[in-house]
C-alpha cells in the first residue's frame, strides 16, 4: 500500500477468477454464485464468498429475493454470536412466522464451509468453519499484502463494469489555518480528519484532491502588520516565522483590547439596557400555573435616559477611536488598501503568507500530510465575487441594509439561519462572499463528483448559511453545492478543558506538543539499552511514536465530540493508545526476525493446523477487515477502524499467552516452540497476516507502523 502525497495508492490486487477457484477447490467448492442486483466483491473480500453461498441457500429455502437477503445479513456485535446473523423479519416474507422460518432455515441449511446454523428466536446465526476460513483468509492477506481489505470498485461510477467506468473525483478541503498563526492543537483535528478522508477515499478507488484553503485575507492582516512594525524583528522572523508572528499578533491584540476597553464596557451596558427594554416574550404559563407567571417589568423614564446616554457616549467613543485612528481602525483601513491592490499594503502580507506556507509544509510532512492545492481567500478572483454579488441581487437573495449588503435567510425559508452580511458598508467583502465565489471556481476547475469541507462545529451556522445561499442562487451555483457536504468536528481544548484562543495567547503549540511527546517516547526507549541499540534511527522512531500517540487520542471518539489535549494519557503504553498499537506491530516484527520462516513456507502452509481457540478467533477477526473498511467508508468515522484494531490486537495478544488445556506449561500458539515445522509456518503466517492487517489499518489512519522500538 504505497502512500504518496498523503494518499493511499491502491494497486489492483484483486484475486482473479482462477485464484478464487483455486482457493475454493482446496476446500471442495467451485466459483461462488452470483446474483442480479447484488454487488459482492469476492475478489477483495473473503467474507463475500460466504455471503454468496449463504444467500444461495436462504433463497432456496425461503424464496426470498437475493438482494433482500444480502441487505438483511449483518455482522454480529461479538463473534460468540456468530460471524454473520440474519434477522428473519428483514426478509419481509408473508405466510410464515419469523421464528418458525428461522428454525426451518437452520434445519435445511447445508454448506461445506459453514457450521450448522443456530436459530435464536427470529435470528439465524452463521458460524464459519475454522479450517476453510483460515485457508481462505490467510491466503487472501498473504496474496494481497498491503492492498488487503481495500475495495477500489467503490470509487468507479459503475462497479459492475470497472474497466469501462471512470473513477469518481473527490475534493477534500481541510486544515485551512490562518496564515501567520502558529499551527496549534486546534488545527490538528481538521488536518488529520481531512487526511484520513483522503486516504479512505483513495483506498476506495476515488481520485482525490487535497485542498488547503488558507485563511489568508482579512482585517487581521492589518492588525498583524501593525504588530510587526511595533514589536517585530527581522532576525526572529527568519529564525522562526510562525512563532514570532504569533507573538506579535498576541501583543497587538492586547494593545487593541486595552484601547477598546471603554467602548466595550459601554457596548455591554447598552446591550444590558436594551434587553431590559425589549425582553423576550414570556411563555404562556401552563394550566394551573398562572400564579407562577413572570411579572411584566416596566420600563422607566430613568432607564430610557440611561440607554440614550450610553448610546450617545458609545457613539462618541467610537468616533474618537476612528479619528485617532485606533489600532482597529488602522487595521480596517489597511485591509481596504489590500483589497484595492495597494503594493505597500500587500508587501508584508505576501511575505507573511509565503513564510507561513513553508513553515506549515514542515509540520504537514511530520504528520505525513501533503496537499495538491494551496489556495485561499486571497486567490478568489474579484470578477467572480462581482458576478456572485450580481446574481444574489438579481435573484432577490440579497438586499441593502444601511449601506451594507445582507442576506436575510428567514425570508427564504430558513428562519434559524437568520441574517448574514455579504458586503460591508466600506465595500470590502467578507469570507462568506469569497466562499460563494470560490465554490464555483473549484467546481469549474476540478469538475468534482463530491466535495467535502472539513470544518469545526463552531462554524456550523456559517456553513449552513453558505450552502443555503448557493442553493438560492440557482444553476450553476446550486449544481455545485448539491455535490458538497460539511463534515463537522468537535473542538480540542487544553488539558483543563478550556477553549484555546490565538488572540489571547492560550493555544497549545502543536510543534511544542510533538517535541514534548517525542522526548517522552525517547526516554522510554532508552530504558531498554539492548533494544535501543537495534533501532536504526531512534530520533525518528520516537517522533513517529509521539505522532501516533497524539493522533490516536484524536481518533478515540466520534468526530463530532471534542476532547481535552491530555499529554499524559495519550503517551501511555497502558490501555488503548497509539504507543500500544505501535508496540503490537513491532512485537510481531520482532517475532518474525527470530522465527526466520520464509515467505514461501508461510504461503504454502497448512492453515488447518491452526486449531487453538485463540488462533481461530484471530482468523475470524482478520476475515472481518474488508467489512470494517466498507463500514468505515459508510460512516467516515476513524473510530470504526480504531475500535477494530484494538479488538484485533487484544486477540493477537491472547494468542501469545494461549495454553494447552491439558498442559498448562505448553504454549499452543508459540512459533518458537511449535511441535513441527508445518505448525511453525502456519502460526507465523497467522501472525504475519495480523501484522499486515494492523499495518494496513494504521496507515489508513495516517500512522506510520514501526518495526523496532
Amino acid at each position: 500500500m504505497a502512500s504518496t502525497n498523503g494518499k493511499i495508492e491502491v494497486e489492483d490486487a484483486a484475486l482473479d477468477t482462477h485464484q478464487i477457484t483455486s482457493q475454493l477447490e482446496k476446500i471442495g467448492l467451485s466459483q461462488p454464485p452470483t446474483f442480479s442486483g447484488v454487488q459482492l466483491s469476492p475478489e477483495y473480500n473473503p467474507v463475500d464468498i460466504y455471503r454468496a453461498y449463504i444467500i444461495e441457500q436462504i433463497q432456496k429455502i425461503s424464496g426470498a429475493e437475493p438482494a433482500i437477503i444480502n441487505n438483511a445479513l449483518a455482522w454480529t456485535q461479538d463473534l460468540k454470536h456468530g460471524d454473520l446473523v440474519l434477522p428473519v423479519p428483514a426478509l419481509r416474507l408473508k405466510g410464515k412466522k419469523p421464528d418458525e422460518l428461522a428454525i426451518e432455515i437452520a434445519d435445511k441449511f447445508d454448506c461445506p464451509i459453514v457450521e450448522k446454523p443456530t436459530a435464536d428466536k427470529t435470528f439465524v446465526r452463521f458460524f464459519f468453519k475454522a479450517g476453510p476460513l483460515a485457508t481462505l483468509t490467510l491466503n487472501y492477506v498473504l496474496e494481497q499484502k498491503s492492498q488487503y481489505g481495500f475495495n477500489p470498485l467503490l470509487g468507479v461510477e459503475d462497479p459492475s463494469k470497472p474497466k469501462d467506468s471512470k473513477r469518481k473525483r473527490m475534493v477534500v478541503e481541510y486544515s485551512s489555518p490562518n496564515i501567520a498563526k502558529e499551527f496549534h492543537t486546534g488545527h490538528l483535528r481538521s488536518t488529520i480528519i481531512g487526511g484520513f478522508l483522503v486516504k479512505l477515499y483513495s483506498a476506495a478507488g476515488w481520485e482525490t484532491i487535497s485542498m488547503n484553503y488558507l485563511g489568508d485575507w482579512g482585517k487581521q492582516y492589518g492588525m498583524l502588520s501593525q504588530g510587526f512594525e511595533k514589536y517585530g524583528s527581522e532576525a526572529e522572523l527568519e529564525r522562526d516565522p510562525i512563532k514570532h508572528l504569533n507573538e506579535v499578533y498576541v501583543k497587538i491584540n492586547q494593545d487593541n483590547a486595552e484601547e477598546q476597553k471603554e467602548a466595550k464596557k459601554l457596548a455591554e451596558r447598552k446591550d444590558e439596557l436594551e434587553k431590559v427594554k425589549n425582553p423576550p416574550k414570556p411563555m404562556k404559563p401552563k394550566k394551573g400555573k398562572e400564579n407562577d407567571a413572570v411579572p411584566e417589568v416596566k420600563w422607566t423614564d430613568e432607564q430610557e435616559k440611561q440607554l440614550q446616554d450610553a448610546t450617545a457616549e458609545l457613539e462618541k467613543v467610537q468616533e474618537e477611536l476612528v479619528a485617532k485612528p485606533s489600532i482597529d481602525e488602522k487595521a480596517r483601513q489597511f485591509f481596504k488598501r489590500m483589497s484595492e491592490g495597494d503594493k505597500d499594503a500587500l508587501k508584508y502580507w505576501q511575505k507573511f503568507r509565503d513564510l507561513s506556507i513553508e513553515a506549515y509544509k514542515h509540520m504537514y510532512a511530520r504528520l505525513s500530510i501533503a496537499f495538491d492545492d494551496y489556495s485561499g481567500e486571497s486567490t478568489v478572483k474579484q470578477e467572480d465575487m462581482d458576478k456572485a454579488a450580481q446574481v444574489l441581487h438579481e435573484k432577490g437573495v440579497s438586499e441593502d441594509s444601511k449601506g451594507a449588503v445582507i442576506v436575510d435567510l428567514a425570508k427564504h425559508g430558513a428562519p434559524k439561519l437568520g441574517k448574514t452580511l455579504v458586503k460591508k458598508r466600506d465595500g470590502t467583502s467578507l469570507y462568506l462572499t469569497r466562499d460563494v465565489a470560490g465554490n464555483l471556481e473549484r467546481f469549474e476547475k476540478y469538475n468534482f463528483d463530491r466535495c467535502i469541507y472539513v470544518v469545526a462545529s463552531q462554524q456550523d451556522v456559517h456553513m449552513a448559511q453558505f450552502f443555503k445561499i448557493l442553493q438560492l442562487m440557482g444553476s450553476p451555483y446550486s449544481d455545485a453545492v448539491a455535490k458538497c457536504e460539511h463534515i463537522s468536528f468537535g473542538m480540542v481544548k487544553d488539558p483543563k478543558g478550556q477553549t484555546m484562543s490565538t488572540r489571547k495567547g492560550t493555544v497549545v503549540s502543536l510543534a511544542d506538543s510533538l517535541d514534548s511527546a517525542k522526548e517522552f517516547m525517547h526516554d522510554v526507549m532508552r530504558k531498554n539499552d539492548d533494544k535501543y541499540k537495534q533501532v536504526e534511527d531512534p530520533e525518528a522512531t520516537a517522533d513517529t511514536l509521539a505522532i501516533s500517540s497524539i493522533m490516536v487520542q484524536d481518533y478515540a471518539g466520534k468526530m463530532i465530540n471534542g476532547y481535552n489535549f491530555d499529554m499524559e494519557r495519550m503517551t501511555s503504553f497502558e490501555g488503548d493508545t497509539g504507543p500500544y498499537l505501535q508496540y503490537s506491530h513491532a512485537r510481531v516484527c520482532s517475532m518474525a526476525r527470530k522465527a526466520n520462516v520464509s515467505r514461501e513456507a508461510m504461503e504454502n502452509a497448512d492453515f488447518t493446523l491452526i486449531t487453538a481457540k485463540e488462533g481461530v478467533e484471530l482468523v475470524r477477526a482478520l476475515a472481518q477487515w474488508p467489512d470494517v473498511f466498507l463500514n468505515t467508508y459508510k460512516t467516515r468515522e476513524p473510530i470504526t477502524i480504531l475500535t477494530y484494531l484494538f479488538r484485533m490486537t487484544h486477540m493477537l495478544s491472547s494468542c501469545y499467552d494461549a495454553k494447552d488445556a491439558n498442559n498448562k506449561n505448553a504454549k499452543t500458539m508459540s512459533v518458537m516452540y511449535a511441535d513441527s515445522e508445518e505448525k511453525k509456518a502456519a502460526l507465523m503466517a497467522l501472525y504475519e497476516a495480523a501484522r499486515q492487517v494492523l499495518g494496513n489499518g494504521m496507515r489508513l489512519l495516517g500512522l506510520k507502523p514501526v518495526e523496532r522500538m
